[in-house]
C-alpha cells in the first residue's frame, strides 16, 4: 500500500511524529472518526488521539492490530520500531532528571552500578564501547558518569538500595589495582548510612530481573517510576500497573539475595581471594 502521510506538527521531523501523522492519515483516508476507530478496535478514544498526536508510544501489539485493521502489512510496526529507539534517548534524559531528584532508589544491576563506580573503573568500562579510540570523547563520558554521583551528597541524601549480581564481582579488569579499588569502594559505600548493598549469589538461580538493570525511583511527592535498561536501550515506565509489577519482581530478588551484612563479607572475601 502506498502511503504518503501528511505532516502534523512540531514533531514532524521525528520518527515519533512520523508515526503519529501516519496513524492520522490512515484513519482519515479510511473515513473514520476517532470515535469510530475506538469502537472498531476497542481502544480508548483518548488513547488513540494521543498516539496520533505523538504524545505517547504504544506497545507493539497495538501497532500490529492497527496494521491489520488498515491492511498496511507491517508499516506501522516498522515506524514504531524507529520511534521507540528515538524515545529511548528521550526517556534516558527523563530518567536522569528523575534520578537527580529522587529521595528513594532501589536498583538491581548485573554489573557495578554507575553511581558506585570509581573513576578508573568507569573509564575501563566505558572504553569497551569505543569502536575507535577517542580519548576526548571517553573523558567526557567518564566526567558525565562520575558527575551523576553528586546526588549521593545531596541534603537530604537519597536512600539507596542496590542489589548487585555476583557476576559483577567475578568479572575483573586487567589492572588489579583498579579492581581492588573498586571492590574497596563498594565496601566503603555499603558502610554509608543511606546506602544498602546486597549481593545476589549464583546459588539464587534464575530470577525475574535477569534481562538487564532495573531502577525504581520515588520522588519526595510520593510519585514513582521504573526504568529498565539493557546494553543499548532503556525504557521509562510510569503506569502504576507496570511499576507495581517490577516492584514485586524486585522484592522477590531481594528476598533471595544475601543480607546486607553477608553481602559486605562476600565482597571482602572476593578481595581476599584476589590478593592471595
Amino acid at each position: 500500500m502506498n502511503v504518503r502521510p501528511e505532516r502534523q506538527d512540531s514533531n514532524e521531523d521525528s520518527a515519533r511524529g512520523a508515526l503519529g501523522s501516519t496513524l492520522r492519515y490512515l484513519r482519515e483516508k479510511a473515513g473514520k472518526s476517532l470515535s469510530q476507530l475506538a469502537e472498531d478496535t476497542n481502544y480508548d478514544k483518548s488513547y488513540l488521539y494521543r498516539l496520533e498526536a505523538a504524545e505517547r508510544i504504544s506497545k507493539r501489539p497495538v501497532m500490529e492490530d492497527l496494521d491489520t485493521y488498515y491492511e498496511t502489512g507491517d508499516l506501522l510496526v516498522r515506524l514504531w520500531k524507529l520511534a521507540r529507539m528515538e524515545v529511548f534517548k528521550d526517556q534516558y534524559k527523563a530518567f536522569m532528571r528523575l534520578e537527580a531528584t529522587a529521595n528513594v532508589m532501589h536498583m538491581y544491576t548485573p554489573g557495578v552500578p554507575g553511581l558506585l563506580q570509581t573513576e578508573a573503573y568507569a573509564r575501563v568500562v566505558l572504553s569497551l564501547w569505543q569502536v575507535q579510540p577517542d580519548e576526548e570523547a571517553l573523558e567526557e563520558q567518564v566526567v558525565a558518569r562520575i558527575g551523576r554521583q553528586e546526588l549521593l551528597h545531596r541534603k537530604p541524601k537519597p536512600v539507596i538500595r542496590v542489589i548487585i549480581d555476583e557476576a559483577a564481582l567475578r568479572r575483573t579488569v586487567a589492572d588489579p589495582k583498579i579492581w581492588d579499588d573498586q571492590l574497596l569502594h563498594l565496601v566503603y559505600s555499603a558502610a554509608q548510612p543511606t546506602i544498602t548493598i546486597q549481593v545476589l549469589p549464583f546459588s539464587a538461580g534464575v530470577h525475574p530481573l535477569n534481562r538487564g538493570s532495573l531502577h525504581l525511583l520515588w520522588q519526595p511527592d510520593g510519585t514513582s517510576v521504573a526504568y529498565l535498561e539493557g546494553n543499548t536501550s532503556g525504557e521509562l515506565l510510569e503506569e502504576s500497573d507496570d511499576i507495581h509489577k517490577f516492584r514485586l519482581a524486585y522484592d522477590r530478588v531481594r528476598d533471595v539475595a544475601l543480607t546486607p551484612q553477608d553481602s559486605v563479607m562476600f565482597i571482602e572475601r572476593v578481595l581476599e581471594e584476589l590478593r592471595s
